[in-house]
Protein backbone atom coordinates (compact mmCIF):
# COMPACT_ATOMS: atom_id res chain seq x y z
CA UNK A 1 0.00 0.00 0.00
CA UNK A 2 1.29 3.30 -0.86
CA UNK A 3 0.62 5.79 2.16
CA UNK A 4 -0.03 9.37 1.48
CA UNK A 5 0.66 11.91 4.40
CA UNK A 6 -0.64 15.47 4.39
CA UNK A 7 0.31 17.51 7.26
CA UNK A 8 1.63 20.91 8.61
CA UNK A 9 3.78 19.22 10.66
CA UNK A 10 7.90 20.49 10.17
CA UNK A 11 10.12 17.66 9.52
CA UNK A 12 13.59 17.85 9.90
CA UNK A 13 16.37 15.15 8.20
CA UNK A 14 19.18 13.60 8.78
CA UNK A 15 21.39 11.34 6.45
CA UNK A 16 17.91 10.20 4.62
CA UNK A 17 15.97 9.96 7.71
CA UNK A 18 13.43 12.09 8.64
CA UNK A 19 11.93 13.20 12.14
CA UNK A 20 9.51 15.61 13.17
CA UNK A 21 7.62 16.23 16.49
CA UNK A 22 7.86 12.78 18.71
CA UNK A 23 3.90 12.32 19.88
CA UNK A 24 2.72 12.73 16.32
CA UNK A 25 6.07 10.95 14.76
CA UNK A 26 5.27 8.10 17.49
CA UNK A 27 1.55 7.89 16.44
CA UNK A 28 2.57 7.75 12.37
CA UNK A 29 4.89 4.90 13.33
CA UNK A 30 1.92 2.79 14.01
CA UNK A 31 0.25 3.43 10.80
CA UNK A 32 3.42 2.81 8.82
CA UNK A 33 3.83 -0.71 10.05
CA UNK A 34 0.85 -1.86 7.92
CA UNK A 35 1.82 0.34 4.46
CA UNK A 36 4.62 -0.88 1.97
CA UNK A 37 5.76 2.50 1.15
CA UNK A 38 4.95 6.46 2.38
CA UNK A 39 4.85 9.74 0.86
CA UNK A 40 4.86 12.41 3.44
CA UNK A 41 3.92 15.91 2.20
CA UNK A 42 5.40 18.52 4.81
CA UNK A 43 7.73 21.57 5.87
CA UNK A 44 10.90 20.69 5.92
CA UNK A 45 13.44 22.61 7.90
CA UNK A 46 17.08 22.33 8.68
CA UNK A 47 16.96 22.91 12.02
CA UNK A 48 18.68 20.17 14.08
CA UNK A 49 17.11 17.33 15.58
CA UNK A 50 15.05 18.04 19.45
CA UNK A 51 14.67 15.65 22.16
CA UNK A 52 11.11 16.31 21.38
CA UNK A 53 11.55 15.07 17.81
CA UNK A 54 11.47 11.52 16.72
CA UNK A 55 12.52 9.58 13.96
CA UNK A 56 10.10 7.61 10.99
CA UNK A 57 10.85 4.28 11.46
CA UNK A 58 10.41 2.74 7.82
CA UNK A 59 12.36 1.78 4.72
CA UNK A 60 11.20 3.56 1.76
CA UNK A 61 9.79 6.89 2.79
CA UNK A 62 9.28 9.88 -0.15
CA UNK A 63 9.36 12.92 1.23
CA UNK A 64 7.70 16.03 -0.73
CA UNK A 65 8.62 19.41 0.84
CA UNK A 66 6.41 22.28 1.03
CA UNK A 67 6.79 25.73 2.29
CA UNK A 68 4.86 26.67 5.28
CA UNK A 69 2.54 29.51 5.30
CA UNK A 70 -0.08 31.64 6.65
CA UNK A 71 -2.40 34.28 6.72
CA UNK A 72 -2.01 36.27 9.71
CA UNK A 73 -0.80 39.40 8.44
CA UNK A 74 -1.56 41.44 5.31
CA UNK A 75 2.71 40.77 3.70
CA UNK A 76 2.09 36.85 4.62
CA UNK A 77 -1.52 36.65 2.86
CA UNK A 78 0.11 38.51 -0.31
CA UNK A 79 3.23 35.88 0.20
CA UNK A 80 0.70 33.23 0.52
CA UNK A 81 -1.06 33.78 -3.00
CA UNK A 82 2.14 32.98 -4.52
CA UNK A 83 2.85 29.77 -2.67
CA UNK A 84 -0.84 28.18 -2.83
CA UNK A 85 -0.95 27.32 -5.96
CA UNK A 86 2.24 25.10 -5.97
CA UNK A 87 1.66 23.50 -2.57
CA UNK A 88 -1.64 22.45 -4.01
CA UNK A 89 -0.50 21.39 -7.41
CA UNK A 90 2.61 18.40 -4.66
CA UNK A 91 -0.94 17.52 -2.74
CA UNK A 92 -2.52 16.55 -6.10
CA UNK A 93 0.22 14.75 -7.65
CA UNK A 94 0.84 12.70 -4.26
CA UNK A 95 -2.76 12.18 -3.70
CA UNK A 96 -3.02 10.60 -7.28
CA UNK A 97 -0.03 8.25 -6.69
CA UNK A 98 -1.23 7.00 -3.33
CA UNK A 99 -3.47 3.98 -2.36
CA UNK A 100 -4.46 6.00 0.95
CA UNK A 101 -4.49 9.20 1.38
CA UNK A 102 -4.03 10.13 5.38
CA UNK A 103 -5.07 13.83 6.34
CA UNK A 104 -3.37 15.39 9.45
CA UNK A 105 -6.02 18.81 10.69
CA UNK A 106 -6.24 20.77 11.76
CA UNK A 107 -3.42 23.12 10.04
CA UNK A 108 -2.83 25.04 6.42
CA UNK A 109 -1.77 22.27 4.78
CA UNK A 110 -4.10 19.87 6.07
CA UNK A 111 -6.65 22.69 4.53
CA UNK A 112 -5.78 23.01 1.14
CA UNK A 113 -5.49 18.67 1.33
CA UNK A 114 -9.11 18.79 2.71
CA UNK A 115 -9.81 20.80 -1.06
CA UNK A 116 -7.91 18.11 -2.88
CA UNK A 117 -9.26 14.98 -1.59
CA UNK A 118 -12.36 15.91 -3.54
CA UNK A 119 -11.33 15.26 -6.32
CA UNK A 120 -10.33 11.79 -5.56
CA UNK A 121 -13.62 10.38 -4.05
CA UNK A 122 -13.52 6.86 -4.82
CA UNK A 123 -9.42 6.38 -2.82
CA UNK A 124 -9.89 5.65 1.27
CA UNK A 125 -8.65 8.22 2.91
CA UNK A 126 -8.76 8.86 6.46
CA UNK A 127 -8.25 12.63 8.30
CA UNK A 128 -7.07 12.70 12.15
CA UNK A 129 -8.26 15.66 13.84
CA UNK A 130 -6.39 16.83 16.57
CA UNK A 131 -7.73 19.71 17.75
CA UNK A 132 -11.39 20.40 19.21
CA UNK A 133 -13.91 18.96 17.62
CA UNK A 134 -16.80 20.77 19.77
CA UNK A 135 -19.01 22.50 17.47
CA UNK A 136 -19.61 25.01 19.47
CA UNK A 137 -15.77 25.98 20.02
CA UNK A 138 -14.67 29.30 19.44
CA UNK A 139 -11.93 28.74 16.46
CA UNK A 140 -10.71 30.58 13.64
CA UNK A 141 -12.67 30.42 10.53
CA UNK A 142 -10.04 28.04 8.86
CA UNK A 143 -10.23 25.53 11.71
CA UNK A 144 -14.00 25.67 10.86
CA UNK A 145 -13.69 25.55 7.23
CA UNK A 146 -11.73 21.92 7.64
CA UNK A 147 -14.29 20.17 10.00
CA UNK A 148 -16.92 21.77 7.49
CA UNK A 149 -15.43 19.89 4.59
CA UNK A 150 -14.24 16.56 6.49
CA UNK A 151 -18.24 16.37 7.63
CA UNK A 152 -19.56 17.22 4.35
CA UNK A 153 -20.59 13.57 2.83
CA UNK A 154 -20.96 15.09 -0.12
CA UNK A 155 -17.59 16.82 -0.80
CA UNK A 156 -15.85 14.13 1.21
CA UNK A 157 -16.03 10.62 0.06
CA UNK A 158 -15.14 7.33 1.37
CA UNK A 159 -13.05 9.15 4.12
CA UNK A 160 -13.10 8.05 7.92
CA UNK A 161 -12.55 11.74 9.94
CA UNK A 162 -11.04 10.32 13.40
CA UNK A 163 -12.21 13.31 16.14
CA UNK A 164 -11.79 13.42 19.93
CA UNK A 165 -15.04 12.82 21.92
CA UNK A 166 -18.57 11.90 20.70
CA UNK A 167 -20.42 14.87 19.64
CA UNK A 168 -24.28 15.28 18.78
CA UNK A 169 -25.41 15.52 15.17
CA UNK A 170 -22.04 14.03 13.59
CA UNK A 171 -22.16 12.40 10.01
CA UNK A 172 -21.35 8.88 9.48
CA UNK A 173 -18.20 9.28 8.58
CA UNK A 174 -17.11 10.99 11.86
CA UNK A 175 -15.76 8.32 14.29
CA UNK A 176 -14.84 9.37 18.03
CA UNK A 177 -11.36 8.38 18.41
CA UNK A 178 -8.66 8.48 21.07
CA UNK A 179 -5.04 8.70 21.72
CA UNK A 180 -2.27 6.76 23.52
CA UNK A 181 1.21 6.53 24.80
CA UNK A 182 1.98 3.23 26.48
CA UNK A 183 1.86 -0.52 25.53
CA UNK A 184 0.24 -2.68 27.78
CA UNK A 185 3.73 -4.03 28.67
CA UNK A 186 4.09 -0.71 30.87
CA UNK A 187 1.27 -1.45 33.41
CA UNK A 188 3.59 -1.87 36.38
CA UNK A 189 1.84 -1.63 39.51
CA UNK A 190 1.66 1.99 40.92
CA UNK A 191 0.16 3.88 43.62
CA UNK A 192 -0.94 7.42 44.32
CA UNK A 193 1.25 9.47 45.87
CA UNK A 194 0.45 10.64 49.64
CA UNK A 195 0.34 14.21 50.95
CA UNK A 196 3.51 13.73 53.38
CA UNK A 197 5.39 16.72 52.65
CA UNK A 198 5.92 18.18 49.48
CA UNK A 199 2.82 18.88 47.42
CA UNK A 200 3.95 18.55 43.57
CA UNK A 201 2.14 19.68 40.90
CA UNK A 202 3.84 19.55 36.79
CA UNK A 203 2.95 21.08 33.46
CA UNK A 204 4.03 19.86 30.28
CA UNK A 205 3.47 21.66 27.19
CA UNK A 206 4.28 24.62 25.40
CA UNK A 207 5.12 27.56 26.90
CA UNK A 208 2.89 29.82 25.14
CA UNK A 209 -0.24 31.69 26.13
CA UNK A 210 -2.46 28.85 24.48
CA UNK A 211 -1.45 26.72 27.39
CA UNK A 212 -1.39 29.37 29.73
CA UNK A 213 1.47 28.35 31.92
CA UNK A 214 1.26 31.35 33.63
CA UNK A 215 -2.05 30.51 35.03
CA UNK A 216 -0.50 27.04 36.55
CA UNK A 217 2.21 29.23 38.02
CA UNK A 218 -0.15 31.58 39.51
CA UNK A 219 -2.69 29.06 41.16
CA UNK A 220 0.49 27.40 42.85
CA UNK A 221 2.04 31.00 43.62
CA UNK A 222 -1.55 31.30 45.90
CA UNK A 223 -1.78 27.77 47.38
CA UNK A 224 2.44 28.87 48.32
CA UNK A 225 1.34 32.37 50.22
CA UNK A 226 -1.58 30.29 52.00
CA UNK A 227 0.51 28.24 53.60
CA UNK A 228 0.71 25.32 51.75
CA UNK A 229 4.38 23.25 51.08
CA UNK A 230 3.60 23.35 47.57
CA UNK A 231 6.15 23.16 44.27
CA UNK A 232 5.40 23.53 40.09
CA UNK A 233 7.69 22.41 37.77
CA UNK A 234 7.36 22.98 34.09
CA UNK A 235 8.34 21.33 31.29
CA UNK A 236 8.55 22.30 28.15
CA UNK A 237 9.47 25.75 25.75
CA UNK A 238 7.84 28.68 24.16
CA UNK A 239 7.72 32.22 23.33
CA UNK A 240 6.39 32.66 26.87
CA UNK A 241 10.07 31.84 28.91
CA UNK A 242 11.03 34.60 29.31
CA UNK A 243 8.03 36.44 30.51
CA UNK A 244 7.65 33.50 33.01
CA UNK A 245 11.57 33.98 33.93
CA UNK A 246 10.78 37.16 34.75
CA UNK A 247 7.08 36.85 36.67
CA UNK A 248 9.32 34.20 39.31
CA UNK A 249 11.82 36.68 39.74
CA UNK A 250 9.78 39.88 40.45
CA UNK A 251 7.28 37.12 42.60
CA UNK A 252 10.58 35.31 44.48
CA UNK A 253 9.16 32.07 43.52
CA UNK A 254 12.41 30.81 42.73
CA UNK A 255 12.42 28.29 45.18
CA UNK A 256 8.46 26.71 44.48
CA UNK A 257 8.40 27.36 40.32
CA UNK A 258 11.27 25.34 38.79
CA UNK A 259 11.80 25.38 34.68
CA UNK A 260 13.25 22.25 33.01
CA UNK A 261 12.70 22.63 29.64
CA UNK A 262 12.05 20.30 26.82
CA UNK A 263 12.69 16.75 27.87
CA UNK A 264 12.58 13.59 26.64
CA UNK A 265 10.07 10.84 27.34
CA UNK A 266 11.39 8.83 29.32
CA UNK A 267 12.23 11.84 31.77
CA UNK A 268 8.18 12.72 31.29
CA UNK A 269 6.84 9.42 32.34
CA UNK A 270 9.33 10.08 35.47
CA UNK A 271 8.10 13.01 36.73
CA UNK A 272 4.32 11.67 36.13
CA UNK A 273 5.29 9.41 38.65
CA UNK A 274 6.80 11.12 41.17
CA UNK A 275 4.31 14.30 41.34
CA UNK A 276 0.86 14.60 42.88
CA UNK A 277 -0.76 16.91 39.90
CA UNK A 278 -0.22 17.49 36.40
CA UNK A 279 -1.96 21.26 35.68
CA UNK A 280 -3.21 22.14 32.11
CA UNK A 281 -5.01 25.57 31.96
CA UNK A 282 -4.99 25.25 28.31
CA UNK A 283 -7.71 27.38 26.00
CA UNK A 284 -7.98 24.58 23.54
CA UNK A 285 -6.62 21.13 22.92
CA UNK A 286 -7.97 18.23 21.11
CA UNK A 287 -7.01 14.89 23.53
CA UNK A 288 -4.62 16.12 25.78
CA UNK A 289 -1.79 13.50 25.92
CA UNK A 290 -0.42 15.36 28.52
CA UNK A 291 -3.79 14.54 30.44
CA UNK A 292 -3.98 11.17 29.56
CA UNK A 293 -0.40 10.41 29.95
CA UNK A 294 -0.73 11.92 34.04
CA UNK A 295 -3.73 9.71 34.58
CA UNK A 296 -1.91 6.53 33.12
CA UNK A 297 0.73 6.91 36.25
CA UNK A 298 -1.38 8.05 38.89
CA UNK A 299 -0.88 11.50 38.38
CA UNK A 300 -4.22 13.24 38.62
CA UNK A 301 -5.07 16.17 36.02
CA UNK A 302 -6.26 19.82 36.87
CA UNK A 303 -7.32 20.85 33.86
CA UNK A 304 -9.91 23.47 31.91
CA UNK A 305 -13.30 22.55 30.95
CA UNK A 306 -12.29 22.17 26.63
CA UNK A 307 -12.92 19.84 23.90
CA UNK A 308 -13.56 16.14 25.24
CA UNK A 309 -11.67 17.06 28.87
CA UNK A 310 -14.57 16.66 30.44
CA UNK A 311 -15.41 13.77 29.28
CA UNK A 312 -11.26 12.36 30.07
CA UNK A 313 -11.86 13.70 33.38
CA UNK A 314 -15.64 12.16 34.04
CA UNK A 315 -16.86 15.44 34.89
CA UNK A 316 -14.35 15.52 38.70
CA UNK A 317 -14.79 12.01 39.49
CA UNK A 318 -11.30 11.20 37.75
CA UNK A 319 -9.78 15.06 38.04
CA UNK A 320 -10.18 18.25 39.09
CA UNK A 321 -12.01 20.62 36.18
CA UNK A 322 -10.76 24.40 36.38
CA UNK A 323 -13.39 27.33 35.87
CA UNK A 324 -10.46 29.70 35.07
CA UNK A 325 -10.99 32.15 37.90
CA UNK A 326 -8.48 31.75 40.46
CA UNK A 327 -10.58 31.81 43.25
CA UNK A 328 -12.64 28.99 42.24
CA UNK A 329 -10.03 26.90 40.89
CA UNK A 330 -8.27 27.17 44.46
CA UNK A 331 -11.54 26.36 46.70
CA UNK A 332 -11.79 23.63 44.01
CA UNK A 333 -8.01 23.04 44.68
CA UNK A 334 -8.36 23.21 47.92
CA UNK A 335 -10.95 20.73 48.70
CA UNK A 336 -9.03 17.76 47.58
CA UNK A 337 -5.70 19.11 49.40
CA UNK A 338 -7.27 18.46 52.79
CA UNK A 339 -8.66 15.20 52.02
CA UNK A 340 -6.15 12.52 50.92
CA UNK A 341 -8.11 9.99 50.57
CA UNK A 342 -10.43 11.85 48.20
CA UNK A 343 -7.70 12.10 46.09
CA UNK A 344 -6.65 8.82 46.10
CA UNK A 345 -10.24 7.65 44.99
CA UNK A 346 -10.10 9.95 42.24
CA UNK A 347 -6.15 9.02 41.30
CA UNK A 348 -7.51 5.81 41.29
CA UNK A 349 -10.42 6.05 39.27
CA UNK A 350 -8.04 8.28 36.39
CA UNK A 351 -5.80 5.28 36.58
CA UNK A 352 -8.04 2.47 35.62
CA UNK A 353 -9.86 4.30 33.04
CA UNK A 354 -6.89 6.02 31.20
CA UNK A 355 -5.04 2.07 30.90
CA UNK A 356 -7.94 1.01 28.81
CA UNK A 357 -6.23 3.08 25.94
CA UNK A 358 -2.82 1.28 25.21
CA UNK A 359 -0.93 1.63 22.02
CA UNK A 360 -2.08 -2.03 21.51
CA UNK A 361 -5.66 -1.00 21.45
CA UNK A 362 -4.80 1.90 19.22
CA UNK A 363 -2.45 -0.37 16.71
CA UNK A 364 -5.82 -2.71 16.15
CA UNK A 365 -7.84 0.13 15.82
CA UNK A 366 -5.46 1.59 12.92
CA UNK A 367 -5.43 -2.00 11.24
CA UNK A 368 -9.57 -1.87 11.20
CA UNK A 369 -9.30 1.60 9.65
CA UNK A 370 -6.84 0.80 6.72
CA UNK A 371 -8.52 -2.44 5.82
CA UNK A 372 -11.97 -1.62 5.90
Amino acid sequence: MKFAIITHVIHGKVSDNYFGYEPYVREMNLWLKNVSEVIIVAPLHTSPKTPIQEFYQHDKITFVSVKNFDITTLKRAIVSIVLIPKIVWKIYKTMKQADHIHLRCPGNIGLLGCFVQILFPSKPKTAKYAGNWDPNAKQPFTYKLQKWILSNTLLTKNMQVLVYGEWKNSTKNIKPFFTASYFEKDKIEVSPREFKSIISFLFVGTLSNGKQPLYAIQLIEKLYFKGYNVKLTLYGEGIERTMIETYISKHKLETIIILKGNQNQETIKKAYLENHFVVLPSLSEGWPKVVAEGMFWGCLPIASKVSCVPNMLDNGARGLLLDMNLEKDLISIESILKHNNLYQDKANNAMQWSRQFTLDAFENEIKRLLLS
